[in-house]
């Protein structure tokens, strides 16, 4: 298999895990979806850990805000979690989820 049939191949991969894709020839769909809500459920504690204000603040409710949050804008393959973590963020406070911060508290909710 050439470099490039590799590169096509992992790309697929990554469609399938992160955005709920279709499973690449020769691999099982079940098996992906299956690991593709682990990779989201992962993304989220990385997530609660980089802001565990939001995660406190939302109790309970955050692995199922989470968990819509992720189903309509999943996590793409070169975002870092920081910034994703800062969408969540503005996406909660525009759901009336979270109340709208005070002025200089939205920079340190998103960026801490």
């Amino acid at each position: 298999m050439s470099r490039e049939d590799l590169a096509v191949r992992q790309a697929e991969l990554l469609q399938a895990l992160l955005n709920s894709g279709p499973a690449p020839a020769g691999f099982d769909a079940s098996r992906l979806r299956v690991e593709a809500s682990v990779l989201r459920r992962k993304h989220g504690r990385v997530l609660a850990h980089q802001r565990p204000e939001v995660a406190e603040a939302l109790g309970e409710r955050f692995g199922p805000l989470f968990a819509e949050f992720t189903a309509g804008r999943p996590k793409r393959d070169t975002e870092r979690s920081g910034a994703y973590a800062d969408e969540f963020v503005t996406w909660l406070i525009a759901g009336g989820h979270l109340p709208k911060p005070r002025r200089g508290l939205v920079s340190r909710l998103r960026r801490r």
